[in-house]
C-alpha cells in the first residue's frame, strides 16, 4: 500500500484533472497486477465528502457487485440500502484521519456472505488536500472461521474447567502450579493467589512424596498412568484422600508440563469403611460377625497349621435368652447381648489371643490362638465368672449364665465347620445337663434327637394336613400411605405341638430338605392368592417370598415359580423373592438362578441386608431391584448417631446403585418420619400392621 502511495503522489504532480483517472487507473494495475484475490478500488475525493468510483481491479469486477458501469458512480449510486451510508463513513473517517483506516465487515461476494477486512488509504496532494482513497478488501472467512473455532474451544476448556467437581491444575517442567479451577481451590483450601507458584510436593504428605514425584517425571517422559491414591494437606492442616491423574501437556509435539486431576475421595473411603465395617462386624455389639469369623478361622487354620500350634474355639449361649427377650422385650435382650459382648471383650485385655465374635442371636464365638487344654480351661473358668454378678439392665438386675462348648485344633477338627460342629455338640451336651458351665468335645457325645425326630416327623406331614399357614405383612409407601405390596410369612400350627416358631421349624426343615416341598406350598399358595386378589380388580399387588440356600439348589426351582405363575394367571411382577443371607454364599449357581427369575420379570430383594453375610460385592453381581434394612438399624435411628448414620448410608448407596429401599421394623411414626427425611421410598412393621392372614389383608388393606 505503501508503494502505491508513493507512486500516486510522483504522478499527481504531473496530472491534471482530465487524465488523473485514466493515469491514476494506469499506475494501480501496474502495481497490483497479480493481486488478483483481493478487491481493489480507487476513490475520487470531491468535495471532502463524495467519494467516486474511478477503477476497480478485476477481481472487484469479477467477484463483488462493480460493473464497467459503476465506474464514474458514486457509492449511493452503486451500493444499494443502507450499506451505502455505512461503508460512506468509513471513507468519511479515513479522510478526516489523513491516514489508512483497517475495519471488519461482513459483505457479499460472489453472492456469499463473508467476513472481510478493508484498508482504506487516502492519497494528498502537495497541498496536503486528499484527492483519492485506495481500498483494498479481503476475504477473511477462513480466518474468522479459524478464529471461533478456537474461541469456542477455549470456551469449551473454560467451561469444563470452571464446572468441573475434580481439581483440575497445571503444573510446569519445574513442579511449579500456573493454573487451576475453581474446585482446585475449593478441595484445597487456597486462594488462587496462594496456590499460585507452590510446589506440587507441597501439597502432598511427606511420605508420598516420592510417588507422586515419580508418577509427574514419568509422565514428562510421556508414560502414562493409571490412577493413584495419596493423602494431600489441605490448607487447614487436615488431610485429606484423593485419587490422582497425570496428563502430559503437548505442544507443538513437545511436553511443556503435565495436567493433574484431583478428585477428593475421602468421604468415599469413610463410606467404604462404614460398609465394610457393617459387613464384618455386628451391628448390635460391634464385635465382628459370622462373615469375619468365617475369614478369621479360615487363616487360624493355616498358620496353626504351619507353625504346628493348637487354638481352641468356644461356642458360648445364653441361658434362658429367649425366655427374657420374649418376655422383657427385645429392648431389654439387645441390652443384655450389648453388656455380654463388653465382658467378654474384657477378656482381650489379659489375653490379647482371644478374638471374641458374635455368631447370632445369643450365641457368641472365642477363637484362642496358641492354646493348650489346660490353658483354655482356665480362660473358660473366667468366662464363667464374668456373669456371676448380675446385669443391671433398665434399672433392674437380671442373672444370665452361659453355656459353653469347647473343640480343640486339631484333635476335633481339622477346618473351620468340624471345629464350630464339635464346639456345638459340647454346648448341647452342656445344655442337657443343667447349662451354666462348659463341656469340652469328645468323640463319645451323641445328641439326644428324640424332640428334633419328633419335630421333624410333624413337619413332613404338615403340608398333608393342611397345618401350614400364610400370614402377610403390608409394605407401606411413606410418602403416599398408599399399599401394594406385602411380605408373606410362613406360620405353622401344628395339631399335635400347637403353633411352632418360625426360629424352630425353619432351620429343621433347611437341614431335612422339607423346606423343598414346604417351599413350593409357598410358592404356589401366594400366586393363588395373587390371583384371587387380581379377579377382584387389585390387579396392581406384589407379594414378596423368602427363599432359603437350600432352595436355591432345587433343580427346578425358576420352572415351577414359571409354571405358578402362567397356572395362575398373574404377572412376573407381582412376584418378588427374597434372598436370605445364607442363599447369598452360594454365589454362582445363586446368581445363575436369580438372573433367570429377572429375565421373566420377577423382582429380587435382599432381605436383612447388612446384619451377617450381605457383601457389598454381592450389589454389582446379583440382578436386585430393592434392598431391605434389618429392624435392627431401625430400631434406634431415633437415639443411636451410628444406627442412624448406617441407615442414611444404606439408602445412599441403595438409591446410587438404582435399588428400592424397605425398611423393616417400623414400630414408631418418629421412627417413620426420620426413614422419610432420608428418602426411603417403603416400610413395613407393627406401625402399619403386624402380619396378618390373607382375608385380615382384604379386609384392612383392599376395600
Amino acid at each position: 500500500m505503501s508503494r502505491i502511495k508513493q507512486q500516486l503522489k510522483i504522478e499527481l504532480e504531473d496530472m491534471n484533472d482530465k487524465d488523473s483517472p485514466n493515469k491514476m487507473a494506469q499506475i494501480i494495475n501496474e502495481i497490483i497486477l497479480n493481486v488478483v484475490s483481493d478487491l481493489v478500488y480507487l476513490m475520487k475525493v470531491e468535495n471532502g465528502n463524495t467519494f467516486r468510483y474511478v477503477y476497480a481491479n478485476k477481481s472487484a469486477f469479477k467477484r463483488a457487485n462493480i460493473t464497467e458501469k459503476s465506474i464514474g458512480l458514486t457509492i449511493q449510486e452503486v451500493i444499494p440500502g443502507d450499506f451505502a451510508d455505512h461503508l460512506q463513513r468509513y471513507y468519511e473517517k479515513a479522510v478526516s484521519l489523513s491516514q489508512p483506516l483497517v475495519f471488519q465487515d461482513t459483505i457479499k461476494i460472489e453472492e456469499k456472505e463473508v467476513f472481510s477486512e478493508s484498508i482504506l488509504t487516502p492519497i494528498h496532494d502537495e497541498a496536503g488536500q486528499c484527492r483519492y482513497v485506495v481500498s483494498v478488501t479481503r476475504d477473511i472467512t477462513d480466518k474468522m472461521q479459524e478464529k471461533f473455532i478456537l474461541l469456542e474451544s477455549q470456551q469449551r476448556y473454560k467451561s469444563l474447567m470452571d464446572h468441573n467437581m475434580d481439581a483440575v491444575f497445571s503444573v510446569n517442567e519445574s513442579r511449579v502450579i500456573l493454573n487451576a479451577n475453581p474446585s482446585t481451590y475449593a478441595i484445597t483450601g487456597y486462594t488462587e493467589k496462594e496456590l499460585k507458584h507452590l510446589l506440587l510436593t507441597s501439597l502432598v504428605v511427606n511420605e508420598h512424596h516420592k510417588k507422586i514425584e515419580q508418577l509427574f517425571y514419568d509422565t514428562l517422559k510421556g508414560k502414562t498412568k493409571d490412577n493413584i491414591t495419596c493423602q494431600m494437606i489441605h490448607k487447614s492442616g487436615n488431610i485429606i484422600d484423593v485419587q490422582l491423574k497425570m496428563i502430559p501437556i503437548v505442544v507443538n509435539v513437545e511436553i511443556k508440563g503435565v495436567y493433574i486431576i484431583m478428585r477428593d475421595i475421602t468421604e468415599q473411603l469413610r463410606s467404604n469403611e462404614v460398609m465394610k465395617f457393617i459387613t464384618y462386624h455386628d451391628h448390635l455389639t460391634g464385635l465382628p460377625n459370622r462373615s469375619s469369623l468365617k475369614e478369621d478361622i479360615h487363616e487360624v487354620v493355616l498358620q496353626s497349621k504351619e507353625h504346628n500350634h493348637i487354638f481352641g474355639l468356644m461356642y458360648l449361649d445364653l441361658d434362658r435368652f429367649k425366655f427374657l427377650n420374649d418376655s422383657m422385650g427385645h429392648y431389654v435382650g439387645d441390652l443384655l447381648l450389648k453388656e455380654v459382648a463388653q465382658r467378654l471383650s474384657s477378656l482381650i485385655q489379659r489375653y490379647p489371643n482371644i478374638t471374641v465374635y458374635r455368631q447370632g442371636g445369643d450365641e457368641f464365638i472365642l477363637i484362642i490362638e496358641d492354646t493348650n487344654r489346660c490353658k483354655t480351661e482356665a480362660i473358660a473358668e473366667e468366662v464363667l465368672l464374668l456373669f456371676q454378678n448380675p446385669f443391671l439392665l433398665t434399672s433392674q438386675e437380671f442373672y444370665v449364665t452361659p453355656s459353653v462348648g469347647i473343640s480343640i485344633y486339631p484333635y476335633d477338627g481339622k477346618d473351620e465347620e468340624t471345629l464350630i460342629k464339635s464346639a456345638d455338640t459340647a454346648l448341647y451336651r452342656v445344655k442337657e445337663r443343667g447349662r451354666g458351665h462348659y463341656q469340652f468335645y469328645s468323640n463319645d457325645m451323641k445328641k439326644d434327637d428324640s424332640q428334633t425326630m419328633l419335630l421333624e416327623t410333624c413337619l413332613r406331614r404338615a403340608i398333608e394336613k393342611d397345618e401350614l399357614i400364610l400370614y402377610y405383612q403390608p409394605q407401606v409407601d411413606l410418602f403416599t400411605g398408599e399399599v401394594y405390596s406385602y411380605e408373606a410369612l410362613l406360620r405353622w400350627n401344628c395339631g399335635l405341638l400347637g403353633f411352632v416358631s418360625p426360629i424352630d421349624f425353619i432351620p429343621l426343615a433347611e437341614e431335612t430338605g422339607i423346606i423343598i416341598p414346604i417351599g413350593e406350598w409357598v410358592i404356589n399358595e401366594v400366586c393363588t392368592q395373587l390371583s384371587k386378589w387380581r379377579n377382584n380388580g387389585h390387579t396392581n399387588i406384589s407379594v414378596a417370598i423368602n427363599l432359603s440356600a437350600r432352595q436355591f439348589q432345587q433343580p427346578n426351582l425358576v420352572e415351577y415359580i414359571k409354571e405358578s405363575i402362567q397356572r395362575n394367571g398373574i404377572e412376573p411382577s407381582q412376584l418378588e423373592i427374597e434372598i436370605t443371607e445364607g442363599a447369598m454364599l452360594d454365589t454362582k449357581e445363586t446368581i445363575k438362578i436369580l438372573h433367570k427369575l429377572k429375565e421373566t420379570g420377577v423382582q429380587i430383594s435382599v432381605d436383612d441386608f447388612g446384619t451377617g453375610y450381605s457383601s457389598l460385592s454381592y450389589l454389582k453381581t446379583f440382578p436386585l431391584n430393592t434392598l431391605k434394612i434389618d429392624q435392627s438399624f431401625v430400631r434406634d435411628v431415633l437415639t443411636d448417631e451410628k444406627d442412624a448414620a448406617i441407615t442414611k448410608t444404606i439408602i445412599h448407596m441403595a438409591h446410587s446403585l438404582g435399588f428400592n429401599v424397605v425398611a423393616e421394623g417400623v414400630e414408631l411414626e418418629e421412627q417413620a418420619e426420620f426413614l422419610r427425611k432420608v428418602d426411603c421410598e417403603k416400610a413395613q412393621g407393627y406401625l402399619f400392621s403386624k402380619p396378618v392372614p390373607a382375608n385380615q389383608i382384604e379386609k384392612g388393606f383392599l376395600k
